[in-house]
C-alpha cells in the first residue's frame, strides 16, 4: 500500500490564500498525493498548476451544508468540470433526507453525476448527523445514482469520520464504490485505522504530517 496515493490533500478554509493553494499543489506533487481537494474558486488555478502531474483536482459541490438547490449544485458541478476538476465531492441535502424526501435526494445525486459527464462524484453523507438507517439509505442511493464514492463527512459537521461508519459504508456499497473517510484524520494511526476499516481514500489537511509519521521500512 502506498499511503500517499490514498490521500486527498485538502484545504477548505475560507481564508486560504493563493499562496496556501499553491503550496498545497506543490506538496501534492512532491509527495505524490492522489488529489488536492479545494473549494470551487480554486479549481482553475489548481488545474493549471497541476497540469501533467497526474494528480486529481477535487472540487467541493454544495459545500459544506448541502442546502443549495439541485439546480445550483448541477451548475456548480458543470462549472467545476469546465474549469478542470477531475473529481467532485458533493454534499447531499441532509434536511431533505430527514424530511422524508429520499427520492429527491437520489434524483439530485443522479443529476450531479450526469452533469459531471464522467468525472467521478463522491457523495458526502455527513455521518454525524445521520442515523444508521439513513447512512445505509444514502449509500444505496449513491450506488443507484452512479456515484463513484461515498464519503463520511465535510469536516465542518458535529464530528468527523469514525471507523464504525467507514466499515458500515463499505459493507453497504461493497466493492462497487469507493469509500472516502474525512474529518478529524490527523495522524498516521488515524489514517491506517480508516483504511483498515475499509476506506480507499483519506481526506485530510494533515497529509504531509501523516506521511512523516510513517514507520521506516
Amino acid at each position: 500500500m502506498e499511503l500517499a496515493k490514498r490521500i486527498d490533500h485538502t484545504i477548505l478554509r475560507a481564508d486560504a490564500t493563493q499562496t496556501d493553494i499553491a503550496d498545497l499543489c506543490d506538496e501534492a506533487m512532491q509527495f505524490g498525493f492522489a488529489a488536492v481537494s479545494i473549494n470551487p474558486a480554486w479549481v482553475s488555478f489548481c488545474a493549471k498548476r497541476l497540469n501533467g502531474s497526474g494528480i486529481h483536482v477535487n472540487s467541493t459541490i454544495g459545500f459544506p451544508l448541502g442546502a443549495n438547490t439541485a439546480a445550483v449544485k448541477v451548475a456548480e458541478a458543470r462549472d467545476a468540470v469546465k474549469n478542470g476538476a477531475t473529481e467532485l465531492d458533493m454534499v447531499i441535502n441532509i434536511g431533505a433526507l430527514k424530511s422524508g424526501y429520499a427520492d429527491f435526494v437520489e434524483r439530485e445525486i443522479a443529476a450531479v453525476v450526469k452533469s459531471a459527464e464522467g468525472v467521478p462524484v463522491k457523495v458526502i453523507l455527513e455521518t454525524s448527523l445521520l442515523t444508521t438507517d439513513e447512512k445505509i439509505l444514502v449509500c444505496e442511493m449513491a450506488s443507484r445514482a452512479g456515484a463513484a464514492f461515498v464519503k463520511t463527512s465535510t469536516g465542518f459537521g458535529r464530528a468527523g469520520a469514525t471507523t464504525d461508519d467507514v466499515a458500515l459504508m463499505r459493507q453497504v456499497v461493497g466493492p462497487k464504490l469507493g469509500v472516502k473517510a474525512a474529518g478529524g484524520i490527523r495522524t498516521y494511526a488515524d489514517a491506517i485505522a480508516m483504511i483498515t476499516a475499509g476506506a480507499d481514500r483519506i481526506g485530510t489537511s494533515s497529509g504531509v504530517a501523516i506521511l512523516k509519521e510513517m514507520p521506516a521500512e
